[in-house]
């Protein structure tokens, strides 16, 4: 759960249906953020905008962690299409294609969120979060599924899987490989790992 307390006329920006709960001081409204672009693409198309004084509580809409990162008005950050969950007013979202080769083999999507500007942006994953700060040429190699919320260069390759049992796991060996400098953020679960996780303890039910 995020807790935020809002002093008289501060405003934060919020995903559409996080809100849980809020003071009866707050005021609330949607903001309508039409594009073509956002509708070829299936991303959001409006935010709730939450105005103090009071306090707000917001959550994911699966089970994970929410962290903080701050934005230095200097870095640009990307961030996966479902691990945004709210920032402040002067952080500023946009999407921008990766390339058709990183997005069909990244897992996040032809357009994934551009954040930059100063202030606070709230980031949700699906299990916990960890991160990882690269220095200067140091290179580290992600599965696509974990990704969350990065500043480091990538790119998309093939690695050796070492069997037949690897390469599922790995979607055939698809990673992505970061250089630093630069931070990434990860989250535990693989939605599509746990989606199949999950199918596989539902007992199957035959019509007769």
């Amino acid at each position: 759960m995020l807790y935020v307390r809002l002093q008289p006329g501060a405003e934060i920006k919020a995903k559409p249906g996080s809100m849980v709960a809020m003071d009866a001081s707050v005021r609330i409204k949607g903001k309508l953020k039409f594009s073509m672009k956002k509708l070829l693409t299936g991303g959001e198309m409006s935010e709730s905008i939450f105005t103090g004084p009071g306090e707000v509580l917001l959550a994911p809409e699966t089970w994970g962690d929410i962290v903080p990162i701050q934005l230095d008005g200097h870095t640009n950050w990307s961030v996966g299409k479902d691990a945004f969950l709210a920032c402040t007013m002067g952080v500023a979202r946009s999407t921008k294609s990766q390339g058709l080769g990183k997005a069909l083999f990244s897992g996040e999507g032809l357009f994934v969120y551009h954040v930059n500007g100063t202030g606070v942006m709230w980031v949700q994953s699906l299990g916990a979060i960890t991160s990882r700060t690269l220095q200067p040429g140091e290179q580290w190699i992600v599965d696509n599924g974990h990704l969350v919320a990065w500043t480091a260069q990538y790119k998309v390759e093939r690695i050796d899987a070492g069997g037949l049992f690897s390469a599922s796991h790995t979607d055939e060996g698809l990673v992505c490989r970061f250089t630093g400098p630069g931070i990434v953020y990860l989250q535990t679960r693989n939605p599509e790992t746990l989606g199949a996780w999950i199918a596989e303890q539902v007992p199957s039910t035959n019509s007769a």
